[in-house]
């Protein structure tokens, strides 16, 4: 399995296919990611535990352990653990036709 340490957590590769690729990411309390967006993936977040805030395409959505979002082809967004103690943990489901980490 491919993990990696980023500034703002880990992830770890859980299932790398052709037509899929499934991540557990951990976000560290107080981080955030990147705002980006993808040309030729989408992705759902189930989230697992902790706290955060989603930004799709400009809108602020919470979310906590048991709500997901839907994050559409070439839509901006971001997550950040705005828990002060504990890791925010989603399970990111990518599908589409090219799943780099340069998309």
């Amino acid at each position: 399995m491919e993990s990696a340490t980023r500034p703002w957590g880990t992830y770890t590769v859980l299932s790398d296919e052709a037509d899929h690729k499934v991540k557990r990411i951990e976000v560290l309390p107080g981080a955030r990611l990147s705002y980006q967006q993808h040309a030729r993936r989408a992705e759902h977040w189930f989230f697992i535990s902790g706290r955060g805030n989603v930004v799709l395409d400009g809108r602020d959505v919470a979310v906590e352990a048991g709500t997901a979002v839907d994050i559409e082809l070439q839509m901006p967004h971001r997550v950040e653990n705005t828990d002060g103690t504990e890791p925010l943990v989603f399970i990111e489901v990518q599908h589409g036709t090219y799943f780099g980490e340069d998309d």
